[in-house]
């Protein structure tokens, strides 16, 4: 059984503001490299045996120091790669809340492919499968790290729990936060969901 460390990559200075999907040179700010810092040295002491990353230099970015501290290469994995919003992709989020996709995007998520772009459905499948193929290459009881995204994470954790797609966004994945998925043959159980510094509760269980 793997067990997946899945972190959110840190803050940057388009959070909240325009959805910065997969734009090049979106990079952590100076809130997200102190909180890379930080995870470094939180999980330093864990018996880590790889580091993947989602392709975008800010999951890069935040990955690196963890990395860095097992002395492990930093390996990219396009699984992990941001949701691909299309024609919505840099777009300011007051805006987007105008249109009317956006109330299905809330409501009804299993409905929406962005326009030019990836359905829900579509990054949920691309996601689980690639944890999935990526457990088969470990052994029982290894520690993985996968640096991604709030919606790539929180589609992961709705669909190993179970959860319908159109409920996948009551999970909350704050930036830098920890979520821990033990894969068996594509059987998850979890410890702590949407760990975050802040509190004391992380748990590998």
């Amino acid at each position: 059984m793997t067990t997946f460390l899945l972190i959110r990559h840190g803050q940057n200075d388009l959070l909240d503001e325009k959805l910065a999907g997969r734009m090049p040179g979106v990079h952590l700010n100076a809130n997200g490299r102190e909180q890379a810092h930080c995870l470094g040295e939180v999980l330093s002491d864990l018996p880590i045996k790889a580091v993947y990353a989602s392709p975008l230099e800010r999951a890069q970015e935040t990955a690196e120091l963890i990395a860095r501290s097992h002395d492990l290469p930093l390996e990219t994995l396009p699984a992990l790669l941001e949701i691909d919003f299309g024609g919505w992709q840099g777009k300011k989020i007051k805006k987007l809340k105008r249109q009317k996709l956006w109330k299905d995007v809330q409501g009804k998520p299993s409905a929406v492919r962005f326009p030019d772009g990836e359905s829900f459905a579509e990054a949920q499948d691309r996601i689980v499968e690639g944890l999935c193929s990526l457990s088969a290459q470990y052994n029982e009881k290894d520690l993985v790290v996968c640096v991604a995204h709030c919606d790539v994470i929180r589609l992961a954790v709705a669909s190993f729990m179970g959860l319908p797609l159109d409920n996948f966004q009551r999970i909350r994945i704050a930036p830098a936060s920890l979520t821990v998925i033990h894969l068996d043959e594509g059987k998850a159980s979890f410890g702590s969901i949407n760990y975050t510094l802040n509190f004391p509760e992380f748990s590998l269980q």
